[in-house]
C-alpha cells in the first residue's frame, strides 16, 4: 500500500490546488459513490483540472497522471482502485472516531441554525472562519473571492482537514466549504483502558444518560433531562465518553454532548432486543 500511496502524492500536494474530479459530490452518498462518480468524470474536465497540476521539483507528472489527463480509462479505473485500497487500509478501520467527530460538529451546527438561524450558525464555525455580514471570511492559502450569486453555500465538516478550509477551484461548481472540525487536545494522563471503562458503564443513570442525549445537548441540559446534579451528569458523561460512546465538542463556556456510532449502535440494540442495556 505504501507504494500506491506515493503514487497519491502528484495528485494531492501538501500544499496548493489539486483536481475537483477527485471530490465529487456523489461522495456525500458514500465511497462506492464516489469512486462510480469519478470513474464516470467527462475526458475534457480531466485534461482540464489536471494540466493545473504543478509538477513538484521540476519533474514531469507521472506518465500514468499523463495518459488519465488524455482520457485513458485504464488510468482512471487504476485510480479509482488505489483509492479505494488506500481507504480500506487508512480510513475505514478507524472510521467510527471520524464519523463520531462529523456528527458532533454537524450537531453543534444545526443547534445555532435551530436557536440564531443562518447568522448564528456562520458565527459559530470554527476561528479559523469569521462572519461579517454579509461576507464569510475564512483563512486560505491564496487570496480570492467565491460569489454565490444566490447560490446555497454548503458547509462540510472534514476530520482530515486542518488550518484552513478548502472550496473547489472551479467558482461553476456548487458553492461548497470544507472546513476542519476540532479535534481533542492531547489528554495529559494515559487514557482509562476499554475494559476498565466498560466495567464502570453500568447503573440505570448512565442508561438514562445516554438516552437522555438525544440529538445532543449540553451538560446543564442532560442534567435537568436525566434529574441529576450538573457534577454528576459531568461526570458520568466523561465515563461515556472514556468508553467510547459519546463524543464532546466544546461550545463557547459550554460543552455539547453527541452520541458517538458505537453509542447510538448500543442504544439500538437495546430497542431491538425490548431489554434494559445496563444491570443496576
Amino acid at each position: 500500500m505504501n507504494g500506491e500511496a506515493r503514487m497519491l502524492a502528484p495528485l494531492v500536494p501538501t500544499r496548493g490546488y489539486f483536481p475537483d474530479f477527485l471530490t465529487p459530490a456523489e461522495g456525500l452518498l458514500g465511497m462506492g459513490e464516489a469512486l462510480a462518480a469519478l470513474r464516470e468524470t467527462p475526458v475534457g474536465r480531466l485534461h482540464a483540472e489536471l494540466s493545473r497540476l504543478v509538477p513538484a521539483a521540476g519533474r514531469p507528472l507521472p506518465a500514468w497522471i499523463r495518459a488519465m489527463a488524455d482520457g485513458e480509462t485504464r488510468a482512471l479505473g487504476r485510480l479509482a482502485g488505489i483509492l479505494q485500497r488506500y481507504h480500506d487500509a487508512a480510513v475505514a478501520p478507524h472510521w467510527h472516531r471520524v464519523r463520531s467527530r462529523i456528527e458532533a460538529d454537524r450537531a453543534a451546527r444545526g443547534r445555532a441554525l435551530l436557536d440564531g438561524g443562518a447568522d448564528r450558525l456562520l458565527a459559530s464555525l470554527p476561528p479559523m472562519m469569521r462572519w461579517r455580514p454579509p461576507v464569510l471570511e475564512a483563512d486560505y492559502p491564496v487570496d480570492r473571492d467565491l460569489h454565490l450569486g444566490g447560490r446555497g453555500l454548503l458547509l462540510l465538516p472534514s476530520y482530515f482537514c486542518r488550518r484552513t478550509p478548502v472550496t473547489f477551484h472551479n467558482p461553476d461548481l456548487t458553492p461548497v466549504l470544507v472546513y476542519p472540525v476540532e479535534h481533542p487536545a492531547p489528554r495529559l494522563a494515559p487514557p482509562v483502558p476499554a475494559d476498565r471503562s466498560l466495567g464502570r458503564l453500568v447503573g440505570q443513570t448512565r442508561s438514562a444518560i445516554l438516552h437522555g442525549i438525544g440529538v445532543g445537548c449540553t451538560t446543564s441540559e442532560l442534567a435537568r433531562r436525566v434529574d441529576v446534579s450538573l457534577a454528576s451528569a459531568s461526570q458520568h458523561a466523561t465515563v461515556l465518553r472514556d468508553a467510547g460512546l459519546l463524543s464532546t465538542l466544546r461550545q463557547g463556556n459550554a460543552v455539547l454532548h453527541t452520541l458517538t456510532p458505537l453509542g447510538a449502535a448500543l442504544l439500538r440494540g437495546a430497542h431491538a432486543d425490548g431489554a434494559a442495556v445496563f444491570e443496576r
